[in-house]
């Protein structure tokens, strides 16, 4: 105190006030340019990531639309090919899980009681019925990294398949004013996410109702173990744990994101059983939850055709795959149901049947439903006469690359009055499918209307036009949904009347986004939690985190680049007539989005893709030599096999899968050669037998006439050179 009365008592003359205010201004003026720096600094951040952000998610819904080409493939083949043919036996199988059983058989498929529980099993023992304690232990088993018998899941998932059957298709719950209910966007097998909302809010109880929403599986490397736990909590909590269906939550979606492959790794000898019974129950998973009449739960969306009425009516258990639409069930002359299953191909005459594929994004009328189907996603050809002849020579020209006989059964055009007991989806079906495609697959958007999802290939986009008369229709006031990975963990849209929550951190990698999940009380304000599990990412800085997505991010583009270059070349060659070597930044640009297909920002992205670029000019030649990608070099004659194993590397593991119908891992020379047989007419382009041979021996390590699946898609795997340097 002395001091400062003592400091106080000096009085300035003029000289020294003039020397003080001299520094002030400088100080002020110093702190604008630091602010004005940090800001821009914080912005050129901000726009790195959002590129990263756009390069993950355009790379990701690439995967998606491929898949559902692959599929309807599939249909194709199924629809037009006769039952006897090579190329549809070797599929037929996946479109067999689509057919409903008596709930006999299943009861009989669930039976665990000759599986015995050895001494020498370690892990978790449970009792049934299940309690919060014997979830909890299971909880603790899963922290510890320990595996649940294989009897255990059995009686786990037979539980859950009784309980789902007498759930209703739209769960109405109710919160009080004294609760509070969690609602948890996609977690997609990352087990630490929800063990880490369930430390931070809380194990369900009768008192903390959950509502998770959907995408449990795939991508993740514990999506077993989340479904356990979360059937765990909804066995001991009907009332309180509520589970909606995601896309992900389908068997066709789980061979190619790595859910088919986890089990049948974890569970060698019980694991086709497991994944058979994981089918029924995600066809028994209820659609959308209703919190106190006002807030509707879905996982994708809602379309302008949109009828919660005729989703809480509909059989949901008969979509097994809503990639393609049950076929028609009626009984037959021996009692049996038609398509039942058993014997598909044999159940009745050939003459006649036929079964219609219908596209994800077909948004079409009714009255269009006896046209040809699609051949591709979004190109729906018109006309009769030339309709069948395009059809009919594009079959002979599949079966032509793909080495098969030309044996097909002649396409009709079917009458309006078609009788759709062999196959055909009735027009109520065709409708049902339609609100379970949109509920499951579809995507909000800025602009008003509803439009096919062309980047996902399956769904639409649906505006806020939609959503008000949605909404306005069933007296709700918000939507929630999932479906689409936030940086943030969660968004709001269309005025604030759709609310997107997603719950997987670091989805596409460490720090690429944070995960959420909402708490709403009485009120129906939602309040949100976010969170990062990875402590690695807790303990980077911004710029840290923003580096690391980054080069992540370009190094799964330059892997798209490099499987393309063949591609990328022939579009740069249109801009160099004169075969200088040399295009435009502009040029260049325009080439690499016209073959890739991504939607990005390819000039913006430029300095992190191209090291040498002089006066606006890009050496393509030399820049394709340089992408920092090598390849593993077995000895095949032929190169192209090798950029078409690369390119289509996802499609032909799928493809892998399905062949191997006992699940083993192993394929015959015969199965392989099969395989690329179905890739090649899937893409149109012709592969010798003597490439497939050659690729075939060099991946026959122990050469004893099998190839194992798992060994050959890792000997395929590209490697970044940049990430060991």
């Amino acid at each position: 105190m002395g001091c400062g009365m003592g400091k106080s008592r000096i009085q300035p003359n003029k000289c020294d006030r003039v020397s003080i205010s001299v520094p002030a201004a400088t100080a002020i003026r110093a702190a604008l340019l630091i602010q004005r720096w940090y800001r821009q600094y914080v912005a050129r951040l901000e726009m790195r990531r959002r590129c990263t952000w756009n390069i993950f998610q355009s790379i990701e819904y690439a995967g998606e639309q491929d898949q559902i080409k692959l599929y309807h493939f599939f249909g194709f083949l199924m629809d037009h090919f006769t039952p006897a043919s090579s190329e549809r036996n070797l599929i037929s199988h996946i479109f067999r899980e689509n057919e409903v059983c008596r709930d006999a058989d299943w009861e009989r498929y669930f039976c665990y009681k000759d599986i015995e529980v050895p001494d020498s099993y370690c892990g978790p023992h449970l009792a049934f019925p299940m309690t919060f304690c014997g979830v909890s232990k299971l909880m603790e088993a899963f922290k510890l990294k320990q595996q649940l018998h294989a009897r255990y899941v059995l009686q786990i998932l037979g539980e859950t398949w009784r309980l789902l059957r007498i759930l209703p298709n739209i769960n109405h719950v109710s919160v009080c004013h004294t609760k509070e209910i969690t609602i948890c966007g996609d977690l997609h097998g990352q087990l630490e996410d929800l063990l880490l909302i369930f430390y931070k809010n809380g194990l369900p109880s009768c008192e903390k109702p959950y509502v998770f929403n959907g995408d449990f599986v795939d991508r993740g490397k514990n999506s077993l173990e989340i479904l356990l736990i979360l059937f765990g909590f909804l066995l001991v909590y009907p009332n309180e744990v509520h589970l909606n269906r995601g896309n992900h939550e389908d068997h066709i979606v789980n061979l190619r994101y790595g859910f088919t492959k986890e089990v049948l790794g974890k569970y060698r000898v019980h694991g086709k059983k497991i994944l058979k019974l994981l089918q029924k129950i995600f066809s028994w998973l209820p659609l959308a939850t209703v919190i106190n009449h006002k807030v509707l739960v879905v996982h994708g969306g809602i379309s302008d055709s949109t009828d919660l009425d005729m989703v809480a009516r509909m059989d949901r258990h008969r979509y097994v795959s809503v990639l393609r639409p049950p076929k028609a069930i009626r009984p037959t002359l021996n009692g049996n149901k038609a398509g039942s299953g058993k014997d598909e191909d044999a159940s009745g005459p050939a003459e006649g049947r036929r079964r219609r594929v219908r596209s994800l994004t077909n948004t079409s009328a009714p009255g269009q439903r006896n046209n040809i189907p699609r051949r591709s996603l979004h190109n729906l050809p018109t006309g009769g006469a030339q309709l069948n002849c395009s059809v009919e020579d594009e079959l002979k020209e599949r079966r032509r690359l793909a080495g098969f006989d030309q044996t097909y059964r002649e396409v009709k055009t079917l009458d309006s009055d078609s009788d759709p007991e062999f196959g055909e989806p009735t027009e109520t079906h065709g409708h049902e499918w339609k609100q379970i495609v949109n509920l499951l697959w579809n995507d909000p958007m800025p602009q008003n209307g509803c439009i096919s999802n062309e980047v996902r290939g399956g769904g639409c986009y649906w505006g806020p036009d939609v959503t008000e008369e949605v909404l306005g229709k069933h007296n709700l006031q918000l939507l929630i949904r999932s479906h689409e990975c936030k940086q943030d963990g969660y968004e709001f849209c269309h005025n604030r009347r759709v609310l997107t929550i997603f719950s997987a951190s670091n989805y596409y990698e460490v720090g690429s986004n944070r995960g959420a999940y909402i708490r709403m009380g009485h009120d129906l304000v939602p309040h949100f939690i976010q969170y990062q599990a990875s402590r690695t990412c807790r303990e980077l800085t911004l710029r840290q985190s923003v580096g690391w997505t980054e080069r992540s991010a370009l190094r799964a583009l330059r892997q798209q680049l490099f499987v393309h270059k063949s591609d990328l070349v022939g579009a740069f060659q249109e801009f160099d007539p004169n075969n200088t070597g040399v295009i435009s930044l502009r040029h260049w640009a325009t080439a690499t989005e016209r073959v890739l297909k991504l939607g990005l920002p390819w000039r913006v992205l430029r300095p992190q893709l191209i090291n040498r670029a002089q006066h606006g000019m890009v050496d393509y030649q030399q820049w394709i030599r340089e992408l920092s990608i090598t390849e593993p070099k077995p000895e095949v004659s032929d190169t192209s096999i090798m950029e078409t194993m690369y390119k289509n590397h996802s499609n032909l593991e799928t493809i892998f899968r399905i062949i191997d119908t006992d699940h083993s891992g192993l394929i015959s020379f015969e199965e392989f050669r099969q395989t690329w047989k179905l890739l090649s007419s899937h893409l149109k382009m012709e592969i010798s037998d003597k490439a497939i041979t050659d690729l075939a021996q060099s991946m026959d390590f122990n050469k004893d006439g099998s190839i194992d699946i798992n060994e050959f898609m890792e000997a395929f795997r590209l490697v970044d050179l940049s990430t060991h340097a």
